[in-house]
């Protein structure tokens, strides 16, 4: 697992790097409750079962977007949801690990 993560894992690291550079908006897609418990300051609460009813709404922004929830599973079902309605996103996983990746 270190070998993949030193290969992908600083990938990731880059893009989000870039993503961040370039005013990226965070969207958390936990649900209200366990936001309300712990979120990355400035983040955009949208709900996984809501995304697709906001996609007008994170286009007008027109800026990448960086998803994350509370390990990466339901962001990475709304990077790809976001994806493939012509918004540029990438999965940043679980909402916590991302913090750290932010802050660095």
């Amino acid at each position: 697992m270190g070998l993949l993560n030193i290969l992908f894992g600083n990938k990731k690291q880059e893009k989000i790097k870039d993503f961040k550079t370039r005013g990226a908006i965070i969207i958390d897609v936990r649900t209200q409750g366990e936001y309300n418990q712990g979120a990355i300051p400035g983040s955009k609460n949208i709900p996984l079962q809501s995304i697709n009813s906001k996609i007008n709404q994170i286009k007008k922004h027109n800026k990448p977007v960086i998803t994350c929830c509370a390990s990466g599973m339901r962001s990475g079902s709304a990077a790809t949801i976001l994806k493939s309605n012509g918004i540029e996103a990438i999965n940043g996983g679980g909402w916590h690990s991302l913090y750290k990746k932010l802050e660095v």
